[in-house]
Order: structure tokens, then C-alpha cells, then sequence
């Protein structure tokens, strides 16, 4: 029997993984097309040993990722395919704006060091893997009526990567790319504070000295993401303490911060958060299964939505997580008491950075399919919401303005 979702309007998400979103019939039919050993021969055997039941450590996580990412990385034809098929996904999750995230490096097998994945060396770039996302992503826009934007991350692990994701940010700005991140092993010391992270990431007038704390270093500018208007977001205090947290905020510069649970173990800069109104990106499910939220204990997004703070539910990584959406609403519904009306507060803090959220009547495509977004064609303005979202109607979809803040990074 197929479960009521717990909230069956209009929703947005903020944090969610390329490479964790993809179908395993995909990831079989290219192992077998390509000839790369997998785990597994049918969809529910693959789906068991990479999907997770029970909490691991984030290391055990990210492990994961080495059983199906060869048979994926390097080819043109998969890279585009899971791309199409991620917008494909979510449209039918009643997701109207979405904003995925992944590395270009470890899709590529060329002009990357190390290669990742044990691939012999090809000839795909990760700039052609950021060119490919972006056509199956907006050919997935066109086909499915929601609209897409795309994040590149760093990669603790690889600070020699970071200046170039700037560059391709920069390069890809008008082909769905808005901004960087920081994602990969937060238990590895120090890793906010690597130089090349630092480089990519600071912020300061030209010729000013960044003292990076904690490691009696400094740099100069220039800003590299700030100067070129490439938006910032930082996994951080996920595992990590309040203080990776704080670094993602003061030597990153960040603008929103993934996960975010442990700020609540410094009261000063949780609060500070508050005020500056912070975006953090919730993630429920995963924090259960990545060791993050310990069970017995208040989950940081009960205390989010108590203060009233900024947030968003995301599922990270369906794939790995045997995840929709509907899980995290339905895990904060059932086991924390959320309401529809703090579903429906999430909305609008999450769908334009710069805009106004104009739902407007559009003509629908011959076999599109359903376009879920709002009934109601009024305007919703900034980061507070005054209206009420009406019952989904596949006649609307979502046009994103320009003005007012919320920490959606749609251009």
C-alpha cells in the first residue's frame, strides 16, 4: 500500500548529492555495458549492499561510493543520463525547485590527479562532466517543469581541486551552476583550514591578511568566490564540532551550512547564527544513519523549528539512505511532532536567493506529466511567509525572481 506523503504540496530542497541519487538499474546497466564489476547482478541485491538500514560512522558512509561510482565515472553517456533521470526523480517527489550537488573531479578520468576510482586514464575533464550535468539538467527542466540548479563541491581530502571549481563555477554560471561547497570526510583534522579550501573560499579587501585559526598561518587575497559572485555553502558541524562550524562561517565565509547539528553545542554562535538568519540544511534521515544524531537525544532540527531558525529538509543521499523526500517529512512528522504549517514555513525559505516566488498558470506539455507547484498565483516576498499554499495543481510551476533575501542560490 502505497504510504499518504506527509506533505503532499510544493516543496523545495537544498541538499542532495548527485552521485547519491542515482538508480541502480542505471548503475547496472552500465556496469554491465561497461564492463565494471559490481556487488551485485539485480536491482534489489545492488540496492541492499549499497543502501544502508542501520547507522554507520560518515567514513563507513562515504565508503559506499567506491562499490558503484566506476561504473559510472568516465563514461559521457551515464554522467548526462543521471542527471536527466535525478530531475526526472525529484519531479516526482512534488519537488518544485531543486538545488544538487557533486564533484566534477570524481566523475572524470582526465586532467584530474589523482584519478579517482582506480579508472585508467581517458579523456573526460571535469570541465566536460560540468558541461554534461547541465544538459541532462535542463533537459530534465524542460521535460519535467521544475527548475534545477546545480552546486560543485570541494572535496576535504583534494585542496588542490578547489581554485579550479571555482573556475568552473564561474565558467558554467549561466548552465545551472550557482555555487561551491565543501563536502567529503569532516573528520579529517583541520580540513576547513587547508590552504587551497581557504583560497577558493576567502573573503577580504585586496591585499588584506586572513589569519586562518588554529594553524598560525596566513593568506592573501583574492577572494576567489566572493570576488566572482560564486555562492558559498559548507558541510560542517555534521560530525564535526561547533567549532568547524564556526571556521566554515569565519574563514569560509559560507552563506548556508550542510547539516550544521553540533552549532548547538556553542549557545554564542548558535545564536549569532540566528540573528545573521543562517540557512542550515537539515538532513533527518541521514544524520540517523550516518552516526550524526545519536537516538535518545533531541534532534538539532527540533530546536531549529522551536527557534524558528532557518532551515530545510533534504534527503543527502537517496540512493544510499533507501530514501525519498517523504522520509524526512515523514520522520519529522511521525517521531517529532511537525505540522503542515512548518512544512509550509520551509517553502518560501527556500526558493529564491535573490527573489520574489511568482507562481504563475503555464501550458501544459503533451506527456510531461504532473508539474507539481502552487494553486495560488500570488506572490510570496523575502523570508517569511504570509499566505497558504493551495492544493497541487499540475498547471503551475515555479518562476523564481530576483530580489529579497532566502537561501536558495537560483540566479
Amino acid at each position: 500500500m502505497t504510504q499518504t506523503p506527509a506533505f503532499d504540496k510544493p516543496k523545495v530542497e537544498l541538499h542532495v548529492h548527485l552521485d547519491g541519487a542515482i538508480k541502480p538499474e542505471t548503475i547496472l546497466y552500465y556496469g554491465r555495458k561497461r564492463g565494471v564489476p559490481l556487488p551485485a547482478n539485480t536491482v534489489e541485491e545492488l540496492r541492499n549492499i549499497i543502501g544502508m538500514d542501520e547507522p554507520l560512522s560518515l567514513p563507513g558512509f562515504l565508503a559506499k561510493f567506491n562499490y558503484y561510482m566506476p561504473a559510472i565515472a568516465g563514461s559521457r553517456e551515464a554522467i548526462k543520463r543521471i542527471a536527466y533521470e535525478f530531475v526526472e526523480m525529484k519531479a516526482k517527489e512534488g519537488v518544485v525547485y531543486v538545488e544538487v550537488r557533486y564533484c566534477p573531479h570524481l566523475l572524470a578520468n582526465s586532467k584530474v590527479d589523482p584519478i579517482p576510482w582506480n579508472q585508467a586514464e581517458g579523456d573526460l575533464t571535469p570541465d566536460e562532466v560540468v558541461e554534461l550535468v547541465g544538459q541532462g539538467l535542463q533537459e530534465g527542466e524542460r521535460d519535467f517543469g521544475l527548475k534545477v540548479r546545480s552546486i560543485l563541491c570541494c572535496m576535504r581530502h583534494q585542496p588542490n581541486w578547489s581554485l579550479e571549481m571555482v573556475e568552473l563555477c564561474k565558467k558554467y554560471r549561466q548552465q545551472t551552476v550557482v555555487a561551491i561547497d565543501l563536502a567529503g570526510d569532516e573528520t579529517i583534522q583541520g580540513s576547513s583550514l587547508f590552504p587551497g579550501h581557504v583560497k577558493a573560499y576567502e573573503v577580504g579587501p585586496a591585499g588584506q591578511q586572513l589569519a586562518l585559526v588554529g594553524c598560525g598561518k596566513s593568506v592573501s587575497p583574492p577572494a576567489e568566490a566572493v570576488k566572482s559572485g560564486v555562492h558559498r555553502t559548507v558541510h560542517a558541524g555534521e560530525v564535526g564540532s561547533a567549532e568547524v562550524v564556526r571556521e566554515a562561517v569565519d574563514i569560509l565565509r559560507t552563506e548556508r551550512v550542510g547539516h550544521g547539528y553540533h552549532t548547538l553545542e556553542d549557545d554564542a554562535l548558535y545564536n549569532r547564527l540566528r540573528r545573521e538568519n543562517m540557512h542550515f540544511e537539515v538532513c533527518p534521515w541521514s544524520s540517523y544513519l550516518t552516526s550524526a544524531w545519536k537516538p535518545g537525544t533531541e534532534h538539532a532540527v527540533i530546536r531549529f523549528k522551536n527557534d524558528q531558525a532557518n532551515y530545510s529538509l533534504n534527503t543527502d543521499d537517496p540512493l544510499i539512505f533507501k530514501s525519498t523526500l517523504d522520509t524526512d517529512y515523514q520522520m519529522t512528522k511521525q517521531k517529532m511532532g511537525f505540522t503542515e504549517e512548518e512544512f509550509k514555513r520551509l517553502v518560501p525559505e527556500g526558493v529564491a536567493w535573490r527573489g520574489r516566488v511568482r507562481w504563475k498558470k503555464i501550458p501544459q506539455t503533451p506527456g510531461q506529466g504532473a508539474v507539481p507547484a502552487s494553486a495560488d498565483p500570488s506572490i510570496i516576498s523575502g523570508t517569511s511567509y504570509h499566505g497558504s499554499l493551495a492544493a497541487m495543481d499540475p498547471g503551475y510551476s515555479v518562476d523564481l525572481g530576483k530580489q529579497g533575501p532566502s537561501p536558495a542560490f537560483a540566479v
